[in-house]
């Protein structure tokens, strides 16, 4: 079957999928099954009536999965929600580390190892920047994201840091970076290298890090020399705008998965078409084909363990002491304690991000929705789910 125009990854796991059963992990299986009855009869939803015209409409459940294109949206809201009472009224610098490709291979047998390290080696080189009296002299805020991912879905492990340009003293005072420079990132490159490399070097002493390719003494030297023939990518950009604009800056990239469904151009002839960046263009796209099932090879590399945090926080907003120094910095930049959270119905989301009231009927365009019916969900077998696709059309719950 051909689908042009919209389509969605749902799709692609549906027609494609059957080879790729056997050997998912269970993460990956979990995600699968979220996938495909995202917004189905298979989760079950409710049934509305207008109470004026009378009119009905069969809405279903969303997934909720992390790795679902079509629920990251509320979650993202929710997740800037929970987020504008850490934000501190001073400029944000973002920070992206890259590990080398040539540790792919190694991130592939070891991937919570290899993302640990990543992210320590990462966090460990801000702190000692933010400490050192040179620069800062002081503990920084900041919370790092981890990606996997390139434009064309293959693996490249990199975490996006944004940091506030400023440190908090011992003796609570707020010690503000130079205007539009936070720390020298060939500075940050160096360090970045030489302490995930430690972390490496100590994984493999103690027996943590098993590699047939590097078990030997030459594929261990092999591997050093390559890891320190090239500078490791350090980038660095300061977000424009208030700290309204700087959740919103960071929140594209907490909430993003592999492939959004709006990359995805065509599924026909057994292949995806899909929009990637053109680098030789920049700020223009040009698309890549793939046969189905290489592209989704590729999306599962990119399925997160259970239980794998990929935004981790650090420095004045670590779990242990967030609030307590969180108070120190807003009394040191003498701005008041932040607004009480407000929890967001989901129609007033639906309103203020899509400009789409969902209680209204969109048949008459003047009644109220009510539930009428709640939808028990299909219980179909997984197999048979796949293969037919969950009873229904797509919902917008």
């Amino acid at each position: 079957m051909a689908h042009r125009g919209r389509i969605a990854l749902a799709d692609i796991f549906r027609q494609h999928g059957n080879a790729y059963l056997a050997a998912l992990a269970p993460s990956q299986a979990k995600a699968w099954r979220a996938i495909v009855s995202c917004r189905t009869a298979a989760l079950g939803g409710h049934v509305l009536q207008c109470a004026d015209c009378g009119a009905t409409r069969h809405v279903y459940h969303s997934c909720r999965n992390r790795h679902c294109p079509t629920c990251q949206s509320r979650a993202r809201e929710q997740w800037i929600a929970a987020r504008q009472r850490e934000l501190l009224p001073v400029p944000y610098t973002h920070l992206v580390f890259t590990l080398p490709h040539a540790l792919n291979g190694m991130a592939g047998s070891h991937f919570r190892l290899i993302s640990d390290m990543l992210f320590e080696a990462a966090s460990g080189t801000l702190v000692a920047f933010g400490a050192n009296p040179r620069w800062l002299g002081g503990s920084l805020a900041f919370s790092q994201v981890l990606h996997t991912w390139s434009q064309n879905l293959m693996r490249h492990l990199h975490v996006h840091a944004l940091v506030a340009s400023g440190a908090l003293t011992s003796e609570g005072q707020w010690i503000a970076s130079r205007r539009g420079f936070l720390f020298p990132v060939k500075a940050l490159s160096q360090v970045f290298r030489e302490k995930f490399i430690d972390a490496l070097k100590a994984a493999r002493g103690d027996g943590r890090l098993r590699d047939a390719e590097t078990d030997s003494a030459h594929g261990w030297r092999t591997l050093l020399l390559a890891l320190r023939r090239h500078d490791w990518v350090v980038y660095a950009k300061q977000p424009l705008g208030g700290p309204a604009q700087v959740l919103d800056y960071l929140a594209r990239y907490t909430h993003r998965v592999g492939i959004s469904n709006d990359r995805l151009a065509a599924l026909d002839d057994g292949e995806v078409t899909f929009r990637v960046r053109d680098n030789a263009n920049p700020g223009k796209k040009r698309t890549l084909r793939l046969p189905a099932e290489a592209f989704i090879g590729r999306f599962l590399l990119h399925v997160l363990p259970s239980g794998f945090k990929r935004i981790r926080h650090y420095g004045i907003l670590a779990n242990r002491h967030k609030e307590a120094k969180l108070a120190a910095c807003r009394a040191a930049l003498a701005v008041p304690p932040p607004d009480a959270q407000v929890i967001e119905s989901v129609d007033a989301f639906m309103l203020r991000v899509a400009h789409i009231d969902i209680g209204c009927c969109r048949h008459c365009a003047q009644g109220r929705l009510r539930v009428i019916e709640v939808i028990a969900p299909v219980r179909l077998p997984f197999l048979r789910c796949l293969a037919t696709g969950p009873p229904g059309a797509r919902g917008a719950a």
